[in-house]
Formats: structure tokens, C-alpha cells, sequence
């Protein structure tokens, strides 16, 4: 008799024409495959020299110019130049400097519940919060996915993360994320899927949920993915791809690996200290801890409502003397839904400085790079050693509520005393 199937199990199953479970090995067409600018240049190069000169299916590659955008050097500039080319002569879409993140236009225009997606950038992850089966790889295997249209997975074993119960005020998507990879560890979940259910996950917007996939990678997982269900309906439909929607829930009987309970009314505010994203600790522990810089942004929490939320916490405020406040909208939409509901020009009078859409301070390419010994409190999902462009910084991960609040305090502080 047929044993249920888990998200990813009935993903790569109905993908691949073939029942699968966790351990086997399945060939999957793949529905998007894409590159951003810093692995572009060599996946492009690798491609070309392989046999077949034309991508399998151009509508469904994607090249995305977001790292370092718009470009701070000579040979950045060059390698941008390259994609353009590339994506003149292959016919595949291109999303240039100033468009986004590549992860929130992936989220916002290209993924759909039930796809196969692979990208080559660890948080391709993020598009598991649609119900995608959606996972990073190096440049090679994405050079053949472009060449061929498809790839081979292993099946992973399934991690149930079954979160109940409400939020407290200043807790949210970020904390409930940084307590799991702090719970399991930075290689908890290695080559595993991280499957989220229970009650807070069926109230959870997808702005929130795609926070959550985003950072599955950290714990080590192959795929975080959730189910697809009316909160995701409505989020197609709210970007004007609501045909693209369908239902997706993993069997009553499907057989996890492991099964996490987490109760969301017990979570607090938490950060993770340098230089490691599972050294997490409650945001109420670190109120010594003096910031020079705050970034509010990325695919992470550069979404409509992080800006709504730092916009509402700086209203009628200052930025702390001497702190640098930089908000990166995650994509061309969000900060044009962000210039209209008056949010960007409440952060600019707060002394904040608003980055164009794009990656920004996250990977220290440019726009924030720190001095040495300069602290800086992101919301990002990254704080090794050397990610902001100086191994001499140092670098603590928080949710938008947190990083905002550390704004106004100039130091690390715990949102429930500004909110």
C-alpha cells in the first residue's frame, strides 16, 4: 500500500511522473532556473562550453543583476555587461539593476506552488514559502539544468515544524526562524526539508512565510516548504497571478523524520551574535551592545510590510546621533507601494538613507560596508565572518522590530520597550 507523502515527496513526484519517496534518486524537469550576478558570469561560462550552444527552455531561465546593483567597479561592470549579452542572444528574461532582490522577484512574478526551481544562490529556498520545491545549487548543476531542462535530487527526509499559537507583540516570523536554527544548529538540517504546519503557519501572511523559507538554508536544509493554501491564493492574487494557484498540503500519513513543536506565545525577541547564524540569544540580553550601522532590507525583510512596520516604530522620531540607518526595499515594487503609503519619506525625515532594490550592504560588495570593529544589526540572514565587506565587523541578525528599535536606542534593544 502507497504511505502518504510529505510537501516535497508530492512535489517531485508529481514533477518527475514518478512516486518517490525520502532516499530515492528522481529526475525532475525543472519550471525556473536562474542566476544573479555574482555566480552568473561563471554558470554562463560554463554553459557555453558545453555541447548544446541554446538554453532548453529560455522563458524559464532568469539572470538577475542584484548583488551589485548599480555596480561600484570596473570588473563587476564587465561581468553586468556579459548577462546582458548572454541574455540578448539566449532569449532569457533578464531582471537588470534596480529591479530587486532576485529571491522577492521570484517570489513576486515566477514561482507557483508545485514548481521545481533551482537557482544558483544558496537562498533559492525562499520560494518554498509558495509551495515550490525551490533549492540552491553551485554553478555547474545549474549550467546543466539551463542546458537540459532538468536535474537529479536525491529525495530528502522531512523535518515537520509544527508551530502553534500566537505571536506575542514584537515577535515575529524572524524570531520564530533564529529560535529553530538555534535550536537544531547551522547543519541541524542538512540536505533535509524543513516542512511547516499548525495553526500559526495557517494564519501566517506570505510575507512572513517566505522570511521563514528564506532562512531554512541556514539550518542546513535542502528546501523549507509550506503548504499552499489560501494565504498563498491570496498573495497570487494580490500580484496578479492568482491562475497560477493550487492547492498543496502534504497526507495526513506522511512520515516525518522528525517532528519540532515550537510554541509561538513562549518566543521572544531574539538575534543572533557574530559570527554565527545559530549563536542566538534574546534580544533582552544584548542592551549593552552599541550599534554604529542598522540595515533593514534583503530578500530576508525587505518586503512592504518591514517597511510599514520600521516606517510606524521611526514616525515622528530620530535615528540615534551618529548610527547609519539604511533600508533597502527588496524590489521595484516594494518601494513604489512603499513611496505611495508615505513610508519612505517618514524614514528619510527619521535620518534614515533608502538603497535602490537590490542586495545592498548584505555581501559587503558595497552600499554599508563597515570600518573595522564597527557593529552592525541586519536583518539579513548571514552574519559570517567578513559578509559586510570587513572581517573586522561584526554583525548581529534580527527581525525587522528589533533592528529598528536598535535605530532609535543606538544600541542592541529589545522592540517591546520602543513599542
Amino acid at each position: 500500500m502507497d504511505m502518504g507523502k510529505t510537501l516535497s515527496e508530492k512535489v517531485l513526484s508529481e514533477k518527475s511522473g514518478v512516486a518517490v519517496k525520502a532516499g530515492d534518486i528522481v529526475i525532475s524537469p525543472v519550471d525556473l532556473v536562474f542566476v544573479q550576478d555574482t555566480t552568473g558570469p561563471l554558470t554562463i561560462r560554463l554553459f557555453k562550453s558545453g555541447n548544446k550552444q541554446s538554453l532548453a527552455v529560455p522563458e524559464k531561465t532568469a539572470l538577475f543583476i542584484d548583488h551589485a546593483s548599480p555596480s561600484p567597479v570596473r570588473q563587476l561592470s564587465n561581468d553586468h555587461l556579459f548577462m546582458r549579452e548572454f541574455a540578448s542572444e539566449s532569449g532569457c528574461l533578464l531582471f537588470d539593476a534596480g529591479s530587486g532582490v532576485c529571491h522577492q522577484i521570484v517570489a513576486e512574478e515566477l514561482a507557483n506552488p508545485g514548481d521545481v526551481i533551482v537557482g544558483a544562490d544558496s537562498h533559492t529556498v525562499t520560494a518554498g514559502a509558495l509551495g515550490a520545491f525551490a533549492t540552491g545549487m553551485g554553478s555547474s548543476d545549474i549550467a546543466v539544468a539551463m542546458s537540459l531542462g532538468k536535474t537529479w535530487f536525491r529525495v530528502p527526509e522531512t523535518f515537520q515544524i509544527l508551530v502553534t499559537g500566537s505571536f506575542s507583540p514584537g515577535v515575529n516570523a524572524k524570531d520564530l526562524i533564529l529560535h529553530l536554527i538555534g535550536l537544531i544548529g547551522a547543519d541541524g538540517a542538512t540536505y533535509k526539508a524543513l516542512e511547516f504546519a499548525g495553526n500559526t503557519i495557517d494564519n501566517m501572511p506570505l510575507t512572513q512565510r517566505l522570511t521563514i523559507a528564506n532562512m531554512a538554508i541556514e539550518a542546513g536544509a535542502k528546501v523549507g516548504i509550506f503548504p499552499s493554501d489560501n494565504i498563498t491564493r491570496a498573495y497570487l492574487k494580490s500580484v496578479g497571478r492568482e491562475k497560477s494557484y493550487m492547492a498543496l498540503k502534504p497526507d495526513p500519513d506522511a512520515i516525518y523524520e522528525r517532528v519540532i513543536n515550537i510554541e509561538a506565545p513562549k518566543l521572544e525577541p531574539l538575534v543572533a551574535r557574530p559570527h554565527t547564524v545559530d549563536n542566538v540569544v534574546p534580544a533582552s540580553t544584548l542592551s549593552g551592545v552599541k550599534v554604529n550601522q542598522v540595515f533593514i532590507g534583503t530578500c530576508t525583510n525587505g518586503r512592504l510590510d518591514d517597511i510599514a512596520e520600521t516606517a510606524a516604530m521611526l514616525k515622528d522620531k530620530h535615528v540615534y546621533k551618529g548610527v547609519r540607518l539604511l533600508v533597502g526595499p527588496a524590489s521595484r515594487r516594494v518601494l513604489t507601494e512603499s513611496i505611495d503609503a508615505g513610508y519612505i519619506k517618514t524614514i528619510i525625515e527619521a535620518g534614515g538613507i533608502i538603497l535602490p532594490p537590490g542586495c545592498a550592504a548584505c555581501l559587503g560588495l558595497h552600499q554599508g560596508v563597515l570600518g573595522d570593529n564597527e557593529v552592525c544589526i541586519s536583518t539579513a540572514n548571514r552574519n559570517f565572518k567578513g559578509r559586510m565587506g570587513n572581517t573586522e565587523g561584526y554583525i548581529y541578525l534580527a527581525s525587522t522590530a528589533t533592528a529598528a528599535a536598535s535605530a532609535l536606542r543606538g544600541k542592541i534593544t529589545d522592540p517591546r520597550e520602543v513599542l
